[in-house]
């Protein structure tokens, strides 16, 4: 242990490390852990100008570190008509009535409405022309699946009843062939298309104004899970360049390119001269996100077994051919890069861990690849996750009994497949690397909430959008995960699979001091919905403080 004076340091700790602690106490010098100990071990870094924390036996984790994450998206909802405060027709009626009269824009551009709210589980929008009859309106799901609009959008877009599906979308119908306003996936692209880019100033303080409300959060470094246009979603590479570039970007960030659905192994150049870009700039870009499939909701995720009920033929989409999708995956993990997968139904999370085989067969152990959100995984196919080295990327917040999963989502799947429904206990048991994310701003990003649905399959008690008994009945309770592994996935886990494990992710000597000091301490899997971040130290800085 070194003997110099501290700039700060934390006494009286339950520290995780991250898994569990015997230290009480850490030190900090120039940004970076210097001492991990007893508190009076580390009481012998403390000088003239240390700054001394006493805890009093709160828990201290390394920062949270969101492995899947759209932030650029998460902060325009915050400054657009953001529907996230409320979870029904009426609530939702009341925020966009009164955003559309006391915004003068010409489009009204939002986002964060759930489907279980309508009846059907969509949106029509006679009520979304009854709200704004004058302007065109857009306002996609809180999953980014699905867009919202008005007549006026419609209209613009020279969509009517005769128009096509797009591919790898839907363009949803009422009995009478007539559009309803509800697009799905890719259709949504006709109108979202045409919406007013924001410009370069207002994407920047979406950015930052997320980072803020991250650190509030405990979150001191995120990947951000698509590097390029997507929906409603711009562009987000000009934002942390420019915020990189600066220094306004304070949070250890990486990212993934969005590599185009339809796109063949020949976008790869593509591919690489933009990671060039963001490299030389300072941004740390090493992966490639490639979506795979939709989600099971609106039947556009990938199953094994055809959908049940009312779609006894539909099996959903696979976005990219499997045999496309191994050579592309192939290209990418030659070219020193890692696949960031969207796999949601099982036969997408297949055809995944069938593309990084395949990648394996041609050229070795290569890169570490991940598939992110696995709501479904054909139970074969669990163990295929540490044969190969593939992490699984949690959304935690995900597996809990929620009335749109209750209603809209396990009907579809079926009881035998919903004992599969988000698999997390049974990854863990077969060795899989976990890491966790939140997909804000499809849900809360806050750690906590995700932790506590991690380990109890519950939601928190303090959720708008726990209705019914989500809170209080665990849904399939065998696949909760344990306090430290859950935190471990949440810290440690992510900064593995971004690459970045040497620096952040452990409260150890060398590392850099990123950590979240919490209001009590953590034990039992129902402490994380008692605590609250109390403060958020970043490189040794406090970013954030209750």
């Amino acid at each position: 242990m070194q003997h110099s004076e501290a700039d700060l340091v934390v006494l009286g700790a339950q520290l995780w490390a991250p898994e569990p602690s015997s230290a009480t106490a850490l030190a900090v010098s120039d940004g970076r852990i210097v001492g991990i100990g007893s508190d009076a071990e580390i009481r012998g870094l403390i000088g003239a100008r240390t700054e001394v924390l006493e805890a009093g036996g709160a828990a201290v984790l390394p920062g949270f570190h969101d492995a899947h994450i759209h932030a650029q998206a998460g902060g325009l909802g915050l400054l657009g008509c953001n529907l996230d405060g409320a979870h029904s027709i009426d609530g939702y009626a009341r925020l966009i009535r009164d955003y559309a009269a006391s915004h003068a824009g010409e489009w009204i551009v939002g986002a964060g409405w759930f489907g279980d709210a309508f009846p059907g589980g969509f949106p029509e929008k006679g009520l979304l022309d009854a709200l704004v009859p004058d302007r065109p309106a857009v306002l996609t799901s809180h999953d980014a699946h699905g867009v919202w609009v008005n007549s006026r959008a419609l209209e613009l877009a020279g969509v009517d009843d005769n128009t096509p599906d797009t591919p790898a979308g839907r363009i949803v119908r009422d009995e009478h062939g007539a559009a309803t306003g509800m697009l799905l996936e890719s259709a949504g692209e006709l109108v979202t298309s045409l919406i007013p880019q924001p410009q370069p100033q207002d994407l920047r303080s979406a950015l930052l104004l997320a980072q803020e409300h991250l650190f509030s959060l405990g979150v001191t470094a995120w990947h951000d899970a698509i590097l390029g246009r997507y929906l409603t979603l711009p562009d987000c590479v000009p934002a942390y360049l420019e915020t990189v570039s600066d220094g306004s970007l304070r949070a250890r960030v990486t990212g993934s390119i969005w590599w185009p659905p339809g796109a063949g192994v020949d976008a790869i150049d593509g591919i690489l001269a933009r990671v060039r870009e963001c490299r030389e700039a300072g941004f740390e870009v090493g992966s490639v996100k490639i979506m795979q499939d939709g989600i099971c909701e609106n039947c556009t995720a990938a199953l094994v077994a055809p959908y049940t009920d009312v779609h006894p033929e539909t099996r959903g989409d696979s976005v990219i051919p499997p045999e496309a999708l191994a050579e592309i995956t192939t290209a990418i993990d030659a070219a020193g890069l890692r696949v960031h997968f969207h796999g949601v139904g099982d036969r997408a999370v297949r055809e995944c861990l069938d593309a990084v085989a395949a990648a394996r067969r041609s050229n070795g152990p290569g890169q570490p690849h991940q598939i992110a959100h696995i709501d479904l995984a054909d139970p074969a196919d669990i163990p295929r996750f540490a044969e190969l080295g593939v992490t699984a990327n949690l959304q935690p917040l995900w597996a809990r009994a929620d009335q749109e999963i209750l209603e809209r989502k396990l009907p579809l799947l079926g009881s035998e497949r919903s004992r599969w429904h988000f698999p997390f206990g049974s990854l863990h048991r077969a060795g899989a690397h976990l890491a966790m994310g939140s997909d804000w701003p499809v849900t809360s990003p806050d750690p906590l909430w995700g932790l506590h649905t991690a380990c109890n399959r519950t939601a928190p008690a303090s959720d708008a959008h726990a209705l019914n008994d989500a809170s209080r009945e665990a849904m399939t309770p065998s696949e909760r995960l344990d306090v430290p592994t859950a935190i471990r996935a949440y810290t440690l886990g992510a900064a593995e699979i971004a690459g970045l494990a040497e620096r952040i992710g452990r409260l150890a000597p060398g590392y850099l001091a990123d950590f979240v000091l919490l209001t009590g301490p953590l034990g039992d899997p129902g402490d994380f919905d008692r605590v609250r971040v109390a403060r958020t130290v970043l490189g040794g800085d406090t970013v954030f403080e209750r």
